[in-house]
């Protein structure tokens, strides 16, 4: 279970992550507002925390205040919250044609769900010693004892099972727009997929009355159909309502539930997933972060769980509503569909499609509108315009070196990325700023996330000495100062993994204060509080054999929004902006401060 953080932990953690953004007046303000809530209401609070969670046993503490985090944000899902992986593209490149590819993945997509729902599906275990613990043998024997010990006996191997409580969500799911709280819909009984192209919407059964998938030339037969049907694009796209504010939104749903589409919206809402075929090709990266992240809302369905996205030219992306569910589970999905749809296609350049009657197997949606639904798309479309008009999306490659360096010289890879944007964003606006780094803790039952707090004491004194004073320290010193940030980096992840952050527990103190009613704590009106709560770098990672891009939107106006992966040979940045900052220039600066860092690591003088 996620334990719940000890209180006087919570608080010098919390300190510690305010230190390098507050002046001395500042900080020791804040210092005695922490001690007095750990002294006064704080304690209270946390009391009755540990043991409201004594009582739920089944979940975890932060399960409730977290789901109800996102869906009561009444923020438009795109650009705020749905994040995007993109796919690598199939090694045999014959296989990239539009319509092999969403065939041959959607396949692998219902495969992938059949064997979860039958139970089959490999647990997800984080192996820290996999020659000990990924292994056949290993398996094997811990297949044979009873589940309620069996994750005893892969501690003792260090192999921790994750939880998986978040998959069942992935398919035939919607977030469904209410007032003031949006709720999550599933229906697994469902056997239709729903496909948008050029803002039209497709559905047809994927699933026979047995339960057997239908035949993959039959679904690639349904797919060419819709590929080749030249009905016009509608005047009023409908996707555009699920980029709209949620109140907004879940006004335009009772509109459109009361103007006779309840069953056209029941088929969007409980559909397998939504697969969306875009008509253009993938100019570049920039333009394939653009189409992942956000693309034409008249082709999108944001509140589905995932939209599998699949461009003219077989490039493949997931974009997914982050209220269900964490990076991981979809993850795992994207590296299984990968793998089985690279490996074992089920169809192939030479396959024929089945000769079936598509035009009776495929529904194509029609929805009644009215002038107040028209007018609704109309302004929602404008609102989504401007809004991804003014959004920036810039990437860079820093190709002098990877994880391999960094771990031969004994340094934590994501330390030194994290360490390259407080220098870069020094170099750039003279500051450190709040920062927020995304850690998953699903080694508990119903774990969800963790912040890590990159900006240190460690990385503000490392970044200064490499931006401001760099005649003053010898190539030794630089170096002994990324060893510290890299040593402190280190023990912040491995709390954060272990639920001994601060973040989640002080969020849900401050909820429960408020579904106490109570008034809010002096503690979180403390302008210190909400300035470390307004994240400017948001940042977060990930390295898969699948996926080429990740990457999602600033979480405030002023902000970043930083996915980055470090490869063995090479670093990769995809960083996301709106006017207020400058992304290409930020970077700039990132690549700079790579640079000096791994100079500084193979003893090389630097200049600035």
């Amino acid at each position: 279970r996620l334990p719940v953080p000890k209180l006087e932990d919570t608080i010098t953690r919390y300190l510690n992550a305010q230190k390098p953004l507050l002046n001395d007046d500042q900080f020791r303000k804040t210092e005695e507002l922490a001690h007095a809530f750990a002294k006064g209401i704080g304690r209270e609070l946390h009391e009755q925390l540990v043991a409201q969670d004594n009582q739920n046993k089944h979940t975890s503490y932060i399960t409730g205040p977290w789901f109800d985090m996102y869906l009561k944000a009444r923020e438009p899902v795109v650009l705020n919250f749905n994040a995007f992986m993109s796919f690598n593209p199939d090694p045999k490149s014959e296989y990239n044609d539009q319509l092999i590819r969403a065939t041959n993945m959607t396949v692998s997509a219902i495969r992938f769900m059949k064997t979860f729902r039958a139970g089959y599906l490999e647990p997800e275990v984080f192996h820290l010693n996999p020659e000990k613990s990924d292994t056949e043998i290993f398996k094997k024997i811990i297949r044979f004892v009873p589940s309620s010990i069996s994750w005893f006996g892969a501690y003792m191997v260090n192999a921790y099972p994750l939880d998986m409580s978040q998959y069942f969500r992935l398919f035939n799911s919607t977030r469904i727009p209410k007032l003031d709280k949006d709720e999550l819909y599933t229906d697994e009984k469902a056997k239709h997929l729903l496909v948008l192209r050029n803002g039209n919407f497709y559905v047809f059964d994927v699933i026979d009355r047995d339960g057997n998938m239908l035949k993959p030339s039959e679904i690639q037969a349904h797919l060419k159909y819709i590929l080749s049907d030249n009905s016009p694009a509608p005047a009023f796209p409908l996707g555009y309502l699920t980029s709209e504010n949620r109140d907004t939104w879940a006004l335009l749903r009772k509109n459109l539930l009361e103007n006779g589409n309840e069953e056209a919206l029941q088929k969007v809402d409980s559909a397998m997933f939504c697969l969306s075929l875009d008509d253009f090709p993938i100019k570049d990266f920039v333009h394939l972060s653009h189409t992942m992240l956000h693309g034409d809302a008249a082709n999108r369905w944001y509140d589905k769980s995932f939209n599998l996205i699949i461009t003219k030219d077989g490039t493949a992306g997931i974009n997914f509503e982050h209220s269900w569910g964490d990076g991981v589970a979809v993850l795992r999905f994207q590296n299984e569909v990968f793998k089985d749809s690279t490996k074992t296609p089920a169809i192939s350049p030479q396959s024929q499609p089945a000769s079936v009657d598509s035009s009776r197997a495929v529904q194509k949606l029609d929805f009644k509108l009215n002038d107040a639904l028209k007018a609704g798309i109309t302004k929602a479309k404008q609102k989504f315009d401007a809004t991804v008009e003014s959004l920036s999306l810039n990437l860079i490659q820093f190709q002098e070196g990877g994880k391999e360096l960094l771990k031969q010289k004994k340094v934590s890879p994501d330390a030194v990325a994290q360490l390259a944007f407080q220098m870069a964003f020094l170099r750039q606006y003279g500051q450190t700023v709040a920062t927020y780094e995304s850690c998953s803790t699903a080694a508990f039952k119903h774990g969800r996330t963790e912040t890590i707090r990159p900006a240190s004491v460690h990385t503000k004194k490392c970044s200064q000495a490499f931006v401001r004073e760099l005649s003053k320290h010898s190539t030794e010193e630089l170096q002994g100062l990324i060893v510290e940030c890299s040593k402190y980096h280190g023990r912040l992840t491995k709390e954060a993994a272990m639920g001994q952050g601060f973040d989640r527990h002080l969020f849900s103190l401050r909820y429960l204060a408020l579904s106490k009613g109570l008034a809010l704590p002096e503690f979180y009106q403390d302008q210190a509080y909400a300035r470390l709560n307004h994240n400017i770098i948001s940042t977060s990672t990930l390295v898969s054999p699948a996926v080429q891009l990740g990457g999602f939107g600033p979480v405030v106006a002023d902000g970043f929004g930083l996915g980055y992966q470090v490869q063995d040979d090479w670093i990769g940045c995809n960083v996301s902006s709106y006017p207020a900052r400058n992304g290409e220039e930020f970077l700039q600066c990132i690549h700079k401060s790579l640079e000096d860092i791994f100079n500084v690591l193979k003893g090389k003088k630097i200049s600035s």
